[in-house]
C-alpha cells in the first residue's frame, strides 16, 4: 500500500515559526504579525482546531477570534515535547533532536521520556536538545507564567533557559502575572503556558464533560486576558497539538510471541506514534512485517522513508540515530501498546495524539490585542 501522507495545506503556516514571528512583531517586522509593544503567547495543551469547532458552543470567545483559517500546522510526531520545543526553537525535531515522547538514547536500550527522562536518565539539557533556545538572548525581556511544578525542570532548562520564571497553579493567576509582566515590560515576550486542557483529554477523553468544563475555563481566561492587555500588546492564542479519542476496545496489544515484535529491540515514542528500534540488520524484515499486517490502519514508515518525505523536516546526523527505524503512525482511531509493559496506566489513557491526522496536527492561531 502507498504511503498516501497526508498533504499540508497550501501556504500553511508551521507551528515552529509563531514564536519567531511572535519576536518579529516586536520590532515591526513579523510577516504575520501586526507591530506590538509587548507579546503574549498563549499556549494551551491540546487545544486543537478540530476540537475548538466542534465545542465552540462552550468557547464562543475563542471561536468568535478566528475562522477556518486562523490554524497553523504542528509538528510531527504532533506531541507535547517535540511541538514545545520546536515553537521554543524554531526549528524542527530533525534539528532539535526531540523526536518523540520516549526516544532511543543512541548506544543503549532506554527509551528516555522527552519530558521526564531528563532528570532519570541523565540527558543534559545543554547538549541533548541541540538548538539555542529563542529565550536564551533575551535574559531581561523573556518570561514564563507556567504551574510550579515545571520551575527548574530539565524540559524547562532545555527549552525555555533565559526567561525568567513565574510560577502559579491557579489559571486565572498565571493570566494576571502575563498581563502584568507585558504591561511593566515594554519590547518583552511572555510565554503563558496552560496544561489543564490536556490533563483533562488523556483522562477522560476531549468528547468528556470533564474536557468541556476546562474548555470553558479556557476560554474565560482567554477573555480575560484580552481584556486586561492594552492594545499594544499582542496576544496570540494557540496549541501544540490535538486530540483524537480511542477508547480501550480500539486498542492494538502487542503481546509477547507477537511477530509483529520479532526483530524488535526497543519501543519508543507513544500509543499513536510507535518508534520501533529494530536489532541488528533487521529493520527491513521488522518494516516489511509491519506493513504487510498494519498497513491498512496506520501509516508504517521506515527512518529513510520519513526523513525523505520531510516529516522531521532537516535531520542532523546525530538525530539520526534517535530516531526509530520503523514508524507506525495509526490512520484512524487506533493506538499501539506494548502489552508486556507492567505498568498498565497508560492504558487508560482515553484522549491521545501523536499522528498525522488532521485532527491531530492542525492547531488554531488566534489573535487578540495589538493583533487583531
Amino acid at each position: 500500500m502507498s504511503l498516501s501522507l497526508p498533504a499540508d495545506p497550501p501556504r500553511s503556516r508551521s507551528l515552529t515559526e509563531v514564536m519567531t514571528q511572535s519576536l518579529a512583531a516586536l520590532d515591526g517586522t513579523s510577516d504575520w504579525f501586526a507591530p506590538a509593544r509587548s507579546v503574549i503567547v498563549f499556549l494551551v495543551d491540546g487545544l486543537g482546531a478540530h476540537n475548538l469547532a466542534a465545542r465552540r458552543g462552550h468557547a464562543r470567545f475563542l471561536a468568535a477570534a478566528g475562522g477556518r483559517r486562523d490554524v497553523a500546522r504542528t509538528v510531527f510526531p504532533s506531541t507535547t515535547a517535540a511541538a514545545l520545543t520546536s515553537l521554543l526553537t524554531g526549528v524542527g525535531p530533525g534539528s532539535h533532536g526531540i523526536v518523540g515522547y520516549r526516544t532511543r538514547i543512541p548506544g543503549t536500550l532506554i527509551a528516555s521520556n522527552q519530558l521526564h527522562g531528563w532528570e532519570t536518565d541523565g540527558l543534559d539539557p545543554l547538549s541533548w536538545q541541540r538548538r539555542e533556545p529563542l529565550f536564551a538572548s533575551r535574559v531581561g525581556r523573556a518570561f514564563v507564567v507556567s504551574k510550579p511544578s515545571y520551575t527548574g525542570s530539565g524540559f524547562t532548562e532545555a527549552t525555555l533557559r533565559g526567561a525568567a520564571f513565574f510560577p502559579s497553579d491557579d489559571l486565572d493567576e498565571r493570566v494576571r502575572l502575563a498581563a502584568d509582566l507585558a504591561a511593566r515590560h515594554p519590547g518583552s515576550v511572555t510565554y503563558l503556558y496552560a496544561p489543564e486542557l490536556d490533563t483533562a483529554g488523556h483522562r477522560d477523553g476531549w468528547e468528556s464533560d470533564r474536557w468541556t468544563d476546562a474548555l470553558e475555563r479556557i476560554d474565560t481566561a482567554a477573555r480575560r486576558l484580552a481584556e486586561t492587555v492594552d492594545s499594544r500588546t499582542g496576544v496570540l492564542v494557540t496549541a501544540d497539538h490535538g486530540m483524537v479519542d480511542v477508547p480501550a476496545r480500539r486498542h492494538v496489544l502487542l503481546r509477547e510471541g507477537d511477530p509483529l515484535l520479532e526483530g524488535v529491540d526497543l519501543i519508543g515514542g507513544e500509543p499513536r506514534m510507535l518508534h520501533l528500534y529494530a536489532g541488528e540488520e533487521r529493520a527491513d524484515a521488522v518494516a516489511a512485517a509491519w506493513k504487510e499486517h498494519e498497513a491498512a490502519r496506520a501509516w508504517v514508515l521506515t527512518r529513510d522513508e520519513a526523513i525523505e518525505a520531510g516529516l522531521f523536516g532537516p535531520v542532523d546526523d546525530d538525530v539520526r540515530p534517535r530516531i526509530g527505524d520503523v514508524l507506525v503512525a495509526p490512520r484512524g482511531r487506533f493506538a499501539y501498546y506494548d502489552d508486556r509493559e507492567t505498568d498498565k496506566r497508560p492504558q487508560r489513557m482515553v484522549g491521545q495524539h501523536g499522528s498525522l491526522t488532521d485532527e491531530e496536527r492542525t492547531v488554531p492561531l488566534l489573535r487578540l490585542g495589538a493583533f487583531a
